[in-house]
């Protein structure tokens, strides 16, 4: 079971992150997560993703990570929200295949 359910969780994930659009996720991005990043690190908040040694190493731990985020800030996202905000991460500063 204990492999199970991560394996589950990740197969049901696929299709959000298949059709993921960072066109979408930029706007989505700036109106819940820039404040709260320039609140903990200043600047404009990107370093919370350039900082070393960086904290997100793959494409799974990121979409867990924005997921994270939406939860604690109370976003209000849904799966494929926070799979094309994920995306536009991806595409402007991890660049995971």
């Amino acid at each position: 079971m204990r492999i199970v359910m991560p394996l589950l969780c990740l197969l049901l994930s696929l299709p959000a992150q298949a059709a993921a659009d960072p066109k979408l996720g930029k706007p989505l991005h700036d109106k819940q997560c820039v404040a709260c990043h320039v609140k903990l690190l200043g600047g404009d908040g990107s370093a919370m993703y350039t900082r070393k040694p960086r904290l997100i190493n793959n494409a799974v731990a990121l979409g867990q990570r924005v997921a994270v985020c939406s939860a604690q800030t109370n976003a209000g996202w849904f799966a494929e929200d926070e799979a094309h905000v994920a995306a536009w991460l991806n595409q402007t500063y991890y660049k995971f295949k």
